[in-house]
């Protein structure tokens, strides 16, 4: 009898470690965020969404169906993949957080309101988060004319707030009035343009906008997203004395994060189009990483 019982007692106290042992493991995996190893460098693929439309007929290089966007989210979800945005960068650089072994950053420039209308809801659904960077000064023209188009239109202050507090979509700076391809094509330098007078503009606008996010969020953009790509060594110069510690590319390449602050600066990005599903797309960056 006696021998019986401390087999029971034993056999109770193992079941009870094992049960505290695998209520450990799960909600320590649950927790999201920091749940990958302690690592000094992280590869991030950067994908480059637009407008996103129903309609058929409006597909182009720059506009893609909401079918297409769910399909991407929902192989993302299914192959393990985790979204981050810039605020997870900088605190894996700044401050020796960690990053998801497998991340991916969706981001979504220009600031349409079909992005409200469709992606934002999508993304919920799915449980990711993407960096949206709006031109800040159509923003405020259709906050003040109250103007509201799911084909063409730009999301108001208060679309973008809503996105923002949710904690779906963070906001960057996409410039205030340089999103044109001339006589200036995005930010970059004009041919015989006066330096001076060129920093002194860029920063002008550039500095607007940041007073236009932190209107919404409280607080300044802390990357810059170059309109069409296009730079010059002063424009990152300039970015980079205005104060911020991250910019985005159009550049197709794939990143490496490191602990180093220059990891953050000219992040390649890949343009999604309708040209390719996302398989075929990530097996293609897994294809040059390895180059």
């Amino acid at each position: 009898m006696l021998g019986n019982l401390k087999y029971k007692i034993f056999y109770t106290l193992a079941a009870a470690v094992f049960l505290l042992a695998t209520a450990f493991v799960f909600f320590a995996g649950a927790s999201g965020g920091e749940k990958s190893e302690d690592t000094d460098c992280v590869p991030l693929t950067v994908l480059m969404y637009h407008s996103i439309l129903k309609d058929e007929n409006m597909k182009n290089d720059y506009t893609l169906p909401p079918a297409l966007l769910e399909n991407d989210l929902k192989y993302l979800k299914e192959n393990g993949y985790t979204s981050v945005v810039v605020e997870d960068l900088i605190n894996y650089v700044f401050y020796g957080k960690n990053l998801p072994a497998k991340c991916v950053m969706l981001t979504f420039d220009d600031g349409y309101y079909n992005n409200y209308y469709y992606a934002y809801p999508l993304l919920k659904k799915y449980g990711f988060k993407g960096v949206l960077s709006p031109i800040a000064g159509e923003s405020e023209k259709y906050t003040k004319s109250g103007e509201i188009s799911v084909t063409y239109g730009i999301a108001g202050k208060n679309e973008l707030e809503e996105m923002y507090k949710s904690g779906v979509f963070e906001l960057q700076n996409h410039s205030y009035a340089m999103h044109s391809l001339a006589p200036r094509k995005g930010v970059n330098i004009k041919p015989n343009e006066n330096e001076e007078e060129y920093v002194n503009e860029i920063t002008d606008d550039i500095n607007k906008a940041q007073d236009y996010i932190e209107s919404i969020t409280g607080k300044r953009a802390q990357c810059f997203v170059y309109p069409f790509g296009a730079k010059s060594k002063i424009t990152e110069q300039t970015v980079r004395k205005l104060g911020f510690v991250c910019t985005l590319t159009c550049t197709e390449k794939p990143n490496t994060i490191t602990r180093e602050k220059e990891s953050l600066f000219e992040l390649g990005r890949y343009r999604r189009d309708n040209g390719e599903s996302i398989s075929q797309l990530l097996k293609r960056i897994e294809k040059y990483k390895v180059k």
